[in-house]
């Protein structure tokens, strides 16, 4: 009967330490999970930063990783079969959101996958324009890195874009890459797609504007 009541002991002893344990680590958690969270965005952001050089930070939104993970399908909907959403986040000024920055990308490089970041005002307008990653012929295609191609896109609406041979006349118009068209092709389809989700998910009513 003693040994009976040991075993008890000891077993509510074990449970008692083990629920204190599984307490403490929730506790712990919870308090670096924001942190840790922030300081990834921020992360991110280093990044972005180039398309968005006026923003204070940095901020997930809403049902961001549900909209990125839905934005191939999405995208192909839109005719942008094979492109997709690599990321997003909410530009902040204060508490109030006053933009996005999008990163998409394109399978249609000449060199594969060709990935861009995108920042878009709440009010339509691109910010900025960056390329992420790339595998574009050094001197032809990778001259998409470059600011007479890059800062093409600042201030323009942000609406469908195309690119031309001819010199860019529209507000919608993007200078080609001279002898890297499939380049110009595949920076100009990420950037659309990007375009694309903004649209889809914020330039109709500007939702979230005050954010989290």
């Amino acid at each position: 009967m003693k040994k009976k009541s040991s075993i008890l002991v000891n077993t509510l002893v074990l449970f008692a330490v083990t629920f204190v344990a599984v307490l403490a680590l929730a506790v712990v958690n919870q308090i670096t999970r924001e942190p840790i969270a922030q300081a990834e965005i921020n992360a991110r952001a280093e990044v972005y930063r180039l398309v968005f050089p006026d923003a204070e930070n940095f901020s997930e939104f809403e049902n961001s990783e549900s909209l990125i993970e839905n934005s191939a399908v999405m995208l192909e909907k839109a005719g942008y079969k094979g492109c997709f959403i690599n990321d997003a986040l909410a530009v902040k000024n204060g508490d109030s959101i006053v933009g996005y920055v999008i990163a998409a990308t394109s399978p249609n490089g000449y060199g594969g996958d060709l990935q861009v970041a995108l920042g878009i005002t709440t009010d339509g307008i691109i910010k900025g324009f960056n390329i992420v990653s790339h595998g574009e012929t050094a001197g032809l295609g990778s001259k998409c890195t470059e600011p007479d191609f890059t800062s093409q896109f600042a201030n323009k609406p942000a609406v469908l874009l195309e690119y031309t041979k001819t010199g860019a006349v529209a507000d919608n118009e993007i200078d080609a890459i001279s002898g890297a068209t499939i380049s110009t092709n595949a920076a100009t389809e990420a950037a659309n797609a990007a375009i694309v989700f903004y649209q889809e998910n914020f330039a109709s009513d500007n939702i979230n504007q005050k954010g989290e």
